[in-house]
């Protein structure tokens, strides 16, 4: 029996949600589009999605040459407005910063965000995966250690709500894409308390993850340390394991106090 999706409700405006969905279109992999590809990647007609591109371009959210279209730097306001409300990262910020320093790794935080992770936070050192991340970068959460952390503390139904809009691509030759799976690499995030991705999102990187945990233990978010995938032998990530994780914990807990003494948690 096929799933029952509820229809928009009186106060839906199916204008807004399209243009939306061409602004979503563009993303690390979809730079730059023709009107053609715009219209593809939305389930546009031709005509509907020229319409949407050349209003943003009027607004100044979207430019184009004539062929090819691409986002401004003004779409970062519709982020922004959401990331500078929220007063956890501004609190994180120190504590990233101190474990990035002491480890010599990038170090970020993350919120869950429909199917996606969302950046909230993002301490640079060394360049590892090949797209570059700041506060607002996107990833499926399917493939990533901060992901698989909020995904392990999702109710059942909500977990259930995420595997139905989802797409699990494989980005590498790595990556979990069944639902057993995931589900299989969730309960052991479960089990232990932090998560471990190896080269799923990218070839060559390797990623440790644990949540930030509310006084009431609910996750709030997920932090991380991104490292290179040196070896293949498991002794190598093992070794990452045993001393990192303690690591991440220490900073997490630091970020849950401050949360809470702020009263943002």
């Amino acid at each position: 029996m096929g799933e029952t999706v509820a229809a928009p409700g009186d106060q839906f405006v199916q204008s807004l949600a399209r243009g939306l969905a061409v602004v979503r279109a563009f993303d690390a992999e979809h730079q730059e589009m023709t009107l053609s590809q715009v219209a593809a990647r939305t389930d546009l007609t031709r005509a509907t999605a020229r319409r949407f591109l050349h209003t943003l371009v009027e607004l100044g959210y979207v430019r184009t040459d004539g062929r090819l279209f691409e986002l401004t730097p003004l779409v970062l306001q519709l982020g922004y407005a959401y990331l500078s409300g929220q007063r956890l990262p501004e609190l994180a910020q120190p504590f990233l910063e101190d474990l990035s320093h002491r480890e010599g790794e990038s170090t970020s935080m993350a919120i869950l965000d429909g199917t996606d992770i969302v950046y909230l936070a993002r301490i640079h050192t060394r360049r590892i995966i090949s797209v570059g991340i700041s506060p607002g970068t996107r990833f499926p959460a399917h493939a990533t250690s901060m992901g698989r952390v909020l995904l392990a503390a999702l109710s059942p139904a909500d977990l259930d709500a995420y595997f139905a809009a989802a797409r699990l691509d494989a980005l590498t030759p790595r990556t979990l894409t069944s639902r057993e799976a995931i589900e299989a690499e969730l309960a052991r995030v479960r089990a232990q308390g932090y998560a471990v991705v190896d080269q799923e999102l990218e070839v060559g990187l390797r990623s440790l993850a644990v949540p930030v945990l509310a006084a009431d233990g609910r996750t709030l978010a997920a932090i991380n340390l991104a490292l290179s995938a040196r070896l293949e032998e498991s002794e190598d990530r093992d070794a990452d394991v045993q001393r990192l994780v303690p690591e991440l914990r220490k900073t997490a807990a630091g970020i849950a106090d401050a949360a809470r003494a702020a009263g943002v948690a």
